[in-house]
């Protein structure tokens, strides 16, 4: 305690009172994210609102000083308990950092504080004409630093790549104090290691990414979404396939199952088709001219893959209102029980319908619903298991059925997670498929950026 009040006591030197939280209350806001773990472990010690570089470094010396963790915090919409204060120490609150430094049209760049909320990047870039494609589900509210912590992908990710294949400089405190710059501003670089993709994903580990330099691509100039209904969840899965086999590359190839697609229309009314087994969300885009042409294509190939419905967007209101239906997977489910988890999955395309299935068969033997979503197009599933935390038979059943869905993914040779992370709540099944060799490799790293451990210690392994 007394080490605690010195902290908080030297924090006010660097801080304004109104940026430090330590009341229980305010502190016990700040406990959770969006993982909804079934209890609260630890709090943080202190809730800290950083306004600059500078204030960062003020923090990190002071708590290398006291061996005090650090845990940033963007948006909280982390689902793997990334950002939870497992062992106390101070949570670096990022809402305040989250100003658009600079949109440099002519080098197709934008460099960001990392509190910008990713939705708003979009719909400013959208103005001059540039597009920056990394959408995941939460993009209203999830912030530019949680995407780097967690290599944010999304939808787009089949076509566009995900958050790694568009950041080009991080400006990144490190343990110590001191600044490293990842990059540059230009588009390529082989001038010595790629620090970017080392910091990219790390969730907070190895260094505190305060300002990004991102790479951004031309608006295409239509776009348009269709939903194909399907009567089976592997009619639906293997049509995934034989789409990218013409040659048509869709922004976007998304996965619903009947679970899903009926809890949204139930949340979220959008005359999706509920007597359906699975359905696929497409997007093309592109030039105006080939948008005819990709989707006689593509309506071709579904219906020989044996979809029973498609519907096709046709002005900017009914895109809106597909993707508001997809995007709400998550919420709807929220309605069923009174907590619902995600998870995040991934296996080559030519497994999918195994992993699809099975893990519909794990949850039907554990007696949990299962609504299932996902970006199949590059392998990415995620199963949403609507629970309620209190019914101590139910979490007990859950918690075996999310051994089994892992151990079936490292079965066929995928990972446990392709864009959320792995945090507090993945860390015991990382070596299910990641080798001995690989994870000693990762601790060495991270014993040499991080020699005193404060930085969001215990996560990831």
């Amino acid at each position: 305690m007394l080490m605690k009040n010195k902290l908080i006591s030297e924090l006010k030197q660097y801080l304004s009172k109104s940026n430090i939280l330590e009341t229980l209350e305010e502190r016990y806001a700040y406990a959770q994210d969006a993982s909804n773990s079934r209890e609260v472990v630890n709090l943080p010690d202190v809730v800290v609102f950083v306004e600059s570089v500078e204030q960062i470094q003020s923090v990190v010396k002071l708590a290398n000083k006291y061996k005090m963790p650090v845990v940033c915090r963007g948006a909280g919409t982390n689902v793997v308990g990334a950002c939870r204060c497992e062992h106390g120490g101070i949570l670096l609150n990022f809402s305040k950092m989250n100003r658009i430094l600079e949109i440099n049209p002519e080098n197709m760049t934008a460099t960001v504080e990392a509190g910008v909320i990713l939705g708003d990047l979009q719909k400013e870039v959208d103005k001059i004409g540039l597009f920056y494609p990394p959408d995941p589900s939460n993009l209203a509210v999830s912030t530019i630093g949680g995407s780097v912590a967690q290599n944010s992908g999304g939808a787009k990710s089949f076509k566009y790549g995900t958050t790694k294949d568009y950041v080009l400089d991080m400006k990144v405190v490190m343990a110590d104090g001191s600044i490293l710059r990842t990059g540059s501003s230009t588009i390529k670089n082989s001038t010595g290691y790629n620090l970017n993709t080392l910091f990219v994903g790390s969730e907070g580990t190895l260094g505190i990414v305060a300002e990004v330099t991102l790479k951004l691509i031309p608006k295409p100039e239509a776009k348009k979404v269709f939903m194909a209904y399907f009567d089976t969840v592997k009619d639906a899965v293997l049509a995934v396939n034989s789409l990218i086999e013409q040659r048509i590359y869709p922004a976007t190839i998304d996965f619903m199952d009947k679970n899903a697609i009926k809890t949204v229309e139930e949340f979220y009314p959008a005359n999706l088709l509920t007597d359906k087994e699975a359905a696929l969300v497409i997007e093309i885009d592109g030039f105006e001219c080939s948008m005819d042409y990709q989707e006689r294509i593509i309506v071709g190939v579904l219906s020989e893959c044996r979809a029973s419905a498609i519907q096709a967007s046709h002005n900017d209101e009914e895109y809106e209102k597909i993707w508001k239906a997809r995007r709400s997977s998550m919420g709807a489910c929220a309605k069923i029980k009174p907590n619902v988890t995600t998870d995040d999955v991934i296996v080559s395309r030519e497994k999918l319908p195994e992993l699809v299935l099975g893990i519909r068969e794990i949850c039907s033997r554990y007696s949990l619903k299962v609504c299932m979503v996902g970006h199949v197009g590059d392998g990415s599933v995620h199963p949403q298991i609507p629970i309620d935390y209190s019914d101590e038979d139910e979490y007990s059943r859950y918690k075996r059925a999310k051994v089994e869905i892992y151990n079936l993914t490292g079965q066929l040779g995928g990972i446990l997670s392709g864009e959320h992370g792995i945090g507090a709540d993945k860390r015991d099944y990382i070596d299910k498929v990641v080798n001995s060799v690989s994870l000693d490799c990762m601790r060495q790293i991270k014993k040499t950026f991080d020699s005193n451990n404060i930085l969001n210690p215990y996560k990831i392994f």
